[in-house]
């Protein structure tokens, strides 16, 4: 039998993400992030592409963003509560990491692989922060999806895609838990 990491194994099966207009200040700074980045760039990746990259999102540019949320939106015809709903994510963060999918061409590794990877380093990266304390959420929303806002935003390239937000910050509440899946409604065993 296998010796658990008891540790690991009760942090997963209670880690619960914190509500990113509930965190504040103080912020992971720069040696810490980093840090916490490693440990999101461990993640599977077939064929040692690397198909996926970060752009860590400071205040001065997060609040940029939420200006550019304004302006997209508007030029997008989004109603309005939802343009401002989008602001208040960037306008009110102190920190987040934008976790950009970037597909690599490959003959071996299809592109929704790719992605999938991508994804997966957003629960690492979280999963990390919250490992080492900090309040992490993962979030998207319409802004990340839209061309104009992550080509003229985030600086990206046509093949890249925002696989997910995650902010940053120290907790300041406690978040209520949440109903948890009925493991047996979602689960197949195959036994023969």
């Amino acid at each position: 039998m296998p010796a658990p990491n008891q540790a690991a194994l009760d942090f997963l099966l209670t880690r619960r993400s914190r509500p990113a207009k509930t965190l504040a200040a103080p912020v992971p700074d720069r040696a810490t992030l980093e840090i916490l980045l490693t440990a999101a760039a461990r993640t599977p990746d077939h064929g040692k592409l690397e198909p996926w990259r970060f752009v860590v999102l400071a205040k001065p540019a997060l609040t940029r963003l939420a200006t550019l949320v304004a302006a997209r939106g508007a030029a997008l015809d989004i109603a309005p509560d939802k343009i401002t709903k989008s602001q208040a994510e960037y306008a009110n963060a102190d920190l987040a990491v934008a976790v950009i999918s970037s597909p690599k061409p490959s003959e071996k590794i299809p592109e929704i692989e790719q992605v999938y990877s991508a994804g997966a380093v957003c629960l690492a990266l979280l999963n990390a922060a919250l490992a080492a304390g900090w309040g992490a959420n993962w979030l998207s929303g319409w802004p990340s999806h839209d061309r104009g806002f992550i080509r003229d935003g985030l600086g990206l390239a046509d093949h890249e895609t925002v696989a997910g937000l995650i902010h940053l910050g120290t907790e300041t509440c406690a978040p209520p838990e949440r109903p948890r899946p009925d493991l047996a409604s979602i689960t197949t065993w195959i036994d023969t």
